[in-house]
């Protein structure tokens, strides 16, 4: 997992020099990954979090190119709610799309933040190899992947 923050306009790797978030998220080109982006922070916009007042987004992109936005949805019962990542994930699946390539998570915060232990689970089932991006407000972003984030996921051995 790498933190990258922007400096004067190129990506850096905090404390340890220069490199390229793309040299990491390899399953990914520059212009699907901002492209990604902008659908994960413009999908928090729709976020539903009375509770947490945390909007989220998260954007996928398919295995054909398909880049599906989504957010975070609360209820009273917390339990019952859904990340922005596993909505996104599960709204590719309905659509036709089971093979998930890469996932951008947008948080509103100064320090990008990594999906929870359950989306990193479902992002397995149907991304195993998927470049995983973390954007946030603040200057840092989190280029990593699945396998980085969950060394093993349930139902592998």
């Amino acid at each position: 997992m790498r933190r990258i923050s922007r400096l004067g306009g190129k990506p850096r790797l905090s404390k340890r020099g220069r490199v390229s978030p793309l040299k990491t998220a390899s399953a990914v080109s520059a212009d699907q990954l901002a492209a990604l982006s902008v659908a994960a922070r413009e999908a928090s916009a729709f976020a539903y979090c009375p509770y947490s007042n945390f909007r989220v987004g998260a954007a996928v992109l398919t295995s054909d190119g398909e880049i599906i936005g989504a957010c975070n949805v609360e209820n009273v019962s917390y339990g019952l709610s859904i990340c922005a990542e596993r909505n996104a994930i599960f709204q590719a699946v309905a659509r036709g799309h089971p093979k998930i390539r890469a996932l951008v998570l947008y948080t509103p915060t100064a320090k990008p933040v990594t999906p929870c232990g359950a989306c990193r689970q479902v992002l397995a089932e149907f991304g195993g190899d998927a470049a995983v991006v973390c954007v946030c407000d603040g200057g840092e972003s989190i280029v990593t992947s699945l396998k980085e984030l969950l060394a093993m996921p349930f139902g592998t051995v």
